[in-house]
């Protein structure tokens, strides 16, 4: 299982990006797929997840109304899109696969990560 997040880079308080997280050797509409950050100097943190159990999405209460997961089962890819970036936002963000993501709940763990990609907002 290979998970591939990109799409980071350098934008302005208040711009947008959008994430994409590539994943092979797995069938995504049988998994859920979750994408946490993390700043430096703090512990990792939980953004968002999508639910192949239930389809139901969940967002941390800090990007709720601002960032939006979707998934494109047929290109094996799962995309976090991220509108009004906060200066709080800056942090490298990671996909992980096959992680509970049912009922408005998502895990901490997951066996399967990619190797992150930096988000800095900065004006």
């Amino acid at each position: 299982v290979q998970l591939q997040a990109f799409g980071g880079g350098l934008v302005h308080p208040g711009g947008f990006l959008s994430l994409p997280c590539a994943i092979s050797g797995l069938a995504l509409e049988k998994n859920s797929i979750g994408w946490f950050r993390q700043a430096p100097g703090k512990q990792r943190e939980r953004v968002s997840c999508t639910s192949s159990d239930d389809g139901s999405a969940y967002y941390a209460d800090s990007v709720k109304g601002r960032f939006a997961i979707s998934r494109d089962n047929a290109k094996n890819t799962v995309y976090l899109q991220m509108s009004s970036l906060k200066p709080e936002d800056p942090a490298v963000y990671y996909c992980a696969a096959d992680l509970v993501c049912v009922l408005g709940v998502m895990g901490q763990g997951s066996d399967y990560w990619g190797q992150g990609t930096q988000v800095t907002v900065s004006s």
